[in-house]
């Protein structure tokens, strides 16, 4: 099966080629920089992240660069309202982005360019636009010529006559059609600024992400990604931008847009005020957890927020990673013992490990489904579970080598998703806490017993069970759970 993906520019699924075997370039658009990101902002570079991983796990070298905007209208006035200057408000939150992708295994772009550190690429393209005709200049502002781009409305469907039939923009005289935008903004008494042909001043939002794409990945590249808010009109007047200043070359062969997290069935956003920032969420739950929430659904439906979704993944996170730990745990018990073992386990197994494979493969080659992938693994799971439930008793090297392909496909699987079941439980959140002192206490508990001091032991377990924790003591170590 060939990898499938969504194109929103076709509205249809489409078989994946990129324009360079073996190479995939991909541009998505990163978050501005005045304030620390929310969940909504959080799903994009989870989604793209995972994306990317898939993709070099099917073998692309995948280039990929996300920009930061960090000069804008929003993060001046927000530097007013603090008394900030903005380039040092902008910085900031650029530090403040890193830490959050860090908390959610998020890794580096290839490319991270920011706008201001890229003015003159964006000045020769506002340039070249002027032109060939498709911009001009008022007052030291430059516009893009909308009927000037014959095509304009192609990504979202929507045509200039309905645009401008329900256009609310504000009127605007100099403009020559009403819906012209900025591509050069004019500076205002005490804005940040910059030289340019038509006088100081900053670029507009859109153009950015035409330049940067361009400088850093071609006249034409594979993948450009988003939210769905982004369609229209950022990616669209992208199109347009990029498009006429290369006189035609399509900006990018596939648009791949994640649907909305909503809040009682509202998208999350700043200017609704209906929104939770990253790190209040991080306070209460690891950043793995969040990460395979954010999983759970396919990246193009919508998904609602709340702390019970959050739970039910933390749960079935740790329901994996206690299959992985009860492999690991089979591995180190010991010596296998002579024969060919339980055959008929050793064939389910085996069974269901082909089947996580071809699984996995098919759910991620239909345009990234991560929650039906994330399914095969709970099915190995299972089966694990079962093969394992007698113990380690009467294990076989046959067996000991099944497990270790049924481990390592848990790893190589979950690092696609930039999961770690191996590890344990992720630091981060009140969580990992919780986790380092259970293990301080069994470590405790096993201390007491192995010195025979039962009344110790017996407090431990008795208090934890007080508390709602209960200890098992199994063959492969004490494991713990609420009861």
């Amino acid at each position: 099966m060939s990898l499938k993906v969504y194109n929103t520019l076709g509205r249809a699924k489409e078989t994946f080629v990129p324009l360079e075997a073996g190479r995939v370039r991909m541009y998505v658009c990163g978050p501005t920089t005045y304030n620390y990101i929310h969940l909504g902002n959080a799903r994009p570079l989870v989604v793209f992240d995972t994306i990317r991983r898939y993709l070099e796990h099917i073998g692309y070298e995948v280039v990929y660069v996300q920009n930061f905007t960090d000069i804008d209208d929003k993060i001046i006035n927000r530097a007013a309202e603090t008394g900030t200057d903005p380039v040092a408000l902008a910085a900031r939150f650029v530090g403040e982005y890193y830490a959050d992708a860090k908390a959610l295994n998020v890794r580096p772009a290839t490319v991270h360019p920011k706008v201001t550190e890229n003015m003159p690429a964006i000045i020769q393209m506002v340039k070249e636009l002027v032109a060939k005709g498709n911009a001009y200049e008022v007052d030291g502002d430059v516009f893009f010529s909308l009927p000037s781009f014959k095509v304009y409305g192609k990504l979202s469907g929507r045509s200039l006559d309905d645009l401008q039939a329900g256009s609310r923009v504000e009127v605007d005289e100099r403009k020559h059609h009403p819906m012209d935008f900025a591509l050069w903004k004019r500076a205002k008494p005490g804005e940040p600024a910059w030289d340019s042909p038509w006088g100081p001043g900053r670029p507009g939002w859109h153009i950015e992400c035409s330049a940067m794409a361009r400088k850093f990945l071609g006249n034409g590249f594979d993948i450009h990604g988003g939210g769905q808010d982004l369609i229209f009109p950022h990616h669209e007047n992208e199109i347009a931008q990029f498009e006429a200043a290369t006189g035609g070359c399509p900006m990018a062969r596939y648009w791949l847009h994640n649907g909305f997290i909503t809040i009682n069935q509202e998208k999350m956003s700043k200017s609704l005020g209906n929104f939770f920032t990253l790190r209040e969420i991080l306070a209460k739950f690891p950043g793995d957890v969040i990460r395979f929430y954010l999983l759970s659904t396919h990246y193009r439906s919508p998904l609602d927020f709340d702390d019970g979704k959050l739970m039910a993944a933390q749960k079935g996170l740790e329901r994996l990673r206690t299959s992985r730990r009860l492999i690991t745990e089979a591995a180190a018990a010991g010596v296998p013992v002579a024969g060919d073992g339980g055959v008929a386990g050793q064939e389910k197994l085996a069974g269901q490990l082909a089947a996580t494979e071809r699984g996995f493969r098919e759910a991620m080659d239909d345009d990234f489904n991560t929650a039906l992938a994330l399914s095969t693994l709970f099915d190995l799971a299972r089966e694990a579970n079962a093969f394992l439930h007698g113990g380690t008793a009467g294990l076989t090297a046959k067996d000991y080598r099944l497990l270790e392909n049924v481990g390592e496909t848990f790893d190589r699987l979950a690092g696609v998703f930039g999961l770690d079941l191996a590890g344990g439980a992720a630091t981060g959140g009140a969580d990992g806490l919780v986790e380092g002192l259970m293990a301080l206490l069994i470590d405790l508990r096993l201390a007491a017993r192995r010195q025979k001091d039962w009344a110790t032991a017996d407090q431990i377990r008795d208090g934890l069970k007080a508390l709602g924790v209960v200890l098992e003591d199994t063959a492969q170590g004490t494991r713990w759970k609420q009861g």
